[in-house]
Parts: C-alpha cells; sequence; structure tokens
C-alpha cells in the first residue's frame, strides 16, 4: 500500500516536520492554535493574549482561541502549557508572575522554567495604586496613615497570590510598616470589580488595564510603582518619590508568550516574527501607549535572558522577605 506524503510526515520526528513545514517558507501551524491565559477575562495577561489570536488568524488562516484558566497565581495555565505538546499549537500568554516571581515564592512548583520556551514579550509597564473613593486619603502619605490608624482592618485584592500586584502591596506595606489583609482573586478583572463595588478598599494593578477606570472616575489613583513616572498620567508620583520610608521602591511589570519546552527553533522563530509583526504595528503602538503600556517585543534570545534575570531578581527578592507558600 503506497503511503502518502502527510502519513510520512507524520511519522518522522517532529524537529524534522518543522523543517518540512518550512521548506517553501515560514513555518504555519496545522490546525487550530490555542492560548491559555493563566488568568481570569478583563486583565493585560487576556488582552494580549487576545490581541495575539485576532492577528494569528489572520496571518495564519488557522482558529486561534483564547482558553481562559485561571487560578493558582498563574499556576493552573501555565501547568497546563507546560504539559502541551510542543507541535507550536498551544501558546501561554504569561506575565512576571508565574513566569519569573512564583518560582521562588512556591515550595511545591508543578513546573520549572525548563519547561517552557520563551518566545517574546509585548508590552512593560508599572502598576498603579489605586483606592475605592470612600477611602479618606488623597496621597500615599494619607493612605499609610489610614492604614496606620486602623491595623489589619483594610483589605486589598489582588489577580492572585505571587503575581506582580500582590507582590507590590506586600512590599509597600512592609516598607511602609503597616498592615493590610490580603483577598486574591482569580484575575485582575474581578479584583477591580471588587474594589470598584467598595467590597475591598485598595489595590496594585497593572497600569494597562486600571487606567480607565482611572479616567472614569470609579477608582481613585495615588501613585505608580516604576521609578519614574508614567507620560499617560504625569500628574500620578511614584510610589518611592512620595514618602522617604518609600524610596527604594520599583517595580515593573510585563506581559510576554511562551511555548511548552522543546518546540523546534522554526516554531518559536515563526511565533517570534508575528509577535513582533503585532507589537510593532503603529496602531498597536498607539493602543499600547494608551494603556500606560511600552512595546516590549524582542528577538528569542533577548526574551530569554530577560526572563532568566526576572526570576534571578524576583528571587532574591522573595528570599530578603522571607516569602513562601504552598501552591493549593
Amino acid at each position: 500500500m503506497a503511503i502518502t506524503r502527510r502519513a510520512a510526515l507524520l511519522a518522522l520526528p517532529l524537529p524534522f516536520v518543522a523543517r518540512a513545514a518550512t521548506a517553501q517558507g515560514r513555518w504555519r501551524p496545522s490546525g487550530p492554535v490555542r492560548i491559555v491565559v493563566p488568568a481570569a477575562p478583563g486583565g493585560t495577561t487576556d488582552i494580549m493574549g487576545r490581541l495575539l489570536a485576532a492577528h494569528l488568524q489572520g496571518r495564519w488562516g488557522v482558529q486561534a482561541v483564547v482558553e481562559n484558566k485561571s487560578g493558582g497565581g498563574g499556576i493552573i495555565g501555565t501547568q497546563e502549557v507546560a504539559r502541551a505538546a510542543p507541535d507550536g499549537q498551544t501558546i501561554l500568554s504569561g506575565n512576571i508572575g508565574p513566569q519569573a516571581i512564583a518560582y521562588s515564592l512556591f515550595r511545591n512548583m508543578p513546573y520549572r522554567p525548563e519547561n517552557l520556551q520563551p518566545v517574546s514579550n509585548m508590552i512593560r509597564g508599572p502598576n498603579v495604586l489605586v483606592i475605592h473613593p470612600s477611602v479618606p486619603a488623597n496621597d500615599v502619605a494619607g493612605l499609610v496613615a489610614h492604614l496606620k490608624a486602623n491595623p489589619g482592618r483594610l483589605a486589598y485584592g489582588s489577580p492572585g497570590v505571587g503575581q506582580s500586584p500582590h507582590l507590590s502591596a506586600v512590599w509597600f506595606c512592609q516598607l511602609a510598616g503597616v498592615e493590610a489583609t490580603h483577598v486574591p482573586f482569580r484575575g485582575a478583572g474581578p479584583a477591580m470589580m471588587e474594589l470598584v463595588a467598595g467590597n475591598i478598599h485598595f489595590m496594585f494593578d497593572n497600569l494597562t488595564t486600571a487606567i480607565e477606570q482611572i479616567r472614569a472616575g470609579r477608582v481613585k489613583a495615588l501613585a505608580v510603582t516604576s521609578a519614574d513616572r508614567n507620560p499617560q498620567l504625569p500628574e500620578l508620583p511614584a510610589v518611592r518619590e512620595t514618602m522617604a520610608g518609600l524610596s527604594a521602591y520599583d517595580v515593573s511589570t510585563w506581559f510576554g508568550m511562551f511555548l511548552p519546552a522543546g518546540a523546534p527553533r522554526p516554531v518559536v522563530e515563526a511565533l517570534n516574527e508575528e509577535i513582533r509583526a503585532l507589537v510593532g504595528a503603529p496602531e498597536n503602538q498607539s493602543r499600547f501607549a494608551q494603556m500606560g503600556g511600552v512595546p516590549a517585543a524582542s528577538d528569542v534570545p533577548t526574551f530569554e535572558r530577560f526572563v532568566r534575570d526576572e526570576t534571578a531578581k524576583w528571587g532574591e527578592v522573595v528570599r530578603r522577605e522571607g516569602l513562601s507558600l504552598d501552591v493549593s
């Protein structure tokens, strides 16, 4: 019986299939692509995943579906991608939490850095400290004074344990010498909804997702977490410039794409090329600026180094603060 060319390809090792697929051009997936977002809809991780899905669907001519797999501070969704086949058809929309901070924060991580292949960053930017309008504070010093007068009585939200907004609040409270109760949610969107409703008192959120709520007056912004002010909200001070005890405070967050480890290089490079085209488009450059973020796409080796450096940096911060948790 004759063996078809498709059957022969399926019998070959994956790297050979990837090379064969690029023989007449860049690698393209043979079927639908799914982008796993390890957070609830509404946050920056979700926004980046949906932007990429729409872009790939148009460029690759295949269905691209976003799947939100929230929980565990991004660990649940990440674990699913780490276990997926490295065929380029499962992509992780990752971020600083589960792809850098979590490795040193959690004792029983179900995956390691070597289980994921960094492809490219997409956007970076500061977090922003926002409060419910009912909180009697107009600046960071006022919030600190209110927290000191009510130790442990105010609640702050986060998109999950170990995410950048969570540790932004932890470090803030430690430096300011205040106590507050952490309430984790399954993503930035649900946390912001609870803040708008007044069910929590304050939170640190990615500026990229909080900026519309700030502009609408639903929450009150007090400061950004980066070393410098952000051009989209230049009137907001950096946290570190508001009080002497906060002078060391400096946090920026980022969002990028990953594949399961073992993805053939042609697959990695093809996805990297599409991400850079997406981020480089003038309409997306403008959109990122409006969100308060900075376009951050790069080649693969640059992003690989960046992720390694971020993992090392946050490992030192977590160990210095004595934080250690179990994955629940």
